[in-house]
């Protein structure tokens, strides 16, 4: 769970994990339930395997000045333009994801000239 701390961070959010408790197909569900706040630190957690709930105050004081928050209002949607266009070279969701070759993009360098 180390990369939740760093998307509440990176996100300028709250974030609140549950997980399931038990036997899962062929996967133990271990609980761990936390509230992390937007600095990506743990505010409140559940160590115990057993149902449990984990009870936190937010303070939303935290939100404004939080590094996510900050870089959205810092963002300069212009530079993402290439990426709202299609280049020729797009392919569908499922058959990128479960492609068993390389998945070859075309170079953006000589489309961001000019």
């Amino acid at each position: 769970m180390r990369w939740l701390p760093a998307r509440a961070h990176d996100n300028g959010v709250f974030y609140l994990f549950s997980n399931g408790v038990g036997q899962d197909d062929d996967e133990v569900r271990t609980g761990n339930a936390m509230v992390i706040d937007p600095y990506g630190r743990i505010v409140a957690e559940s160590r115990a395997i057993e149902d449990d709930m984990v009870v936190a105050d937010l303070d939303l004081t935290l939100l404004p000045l939080s590094t996510g928050r900050r870089w959205i209002t810092g963002r300069r949607p212009e530079l993402y333009q290439i990426l709202t266009q299609r280049q020729g070279y797009e392919r569908d969701a499922r058959t990128v994801r479960f492609a068993e070759e390389a998945v070859a993009v075309a170079p953006l360098e000589p489309r961001l000239k000019g």
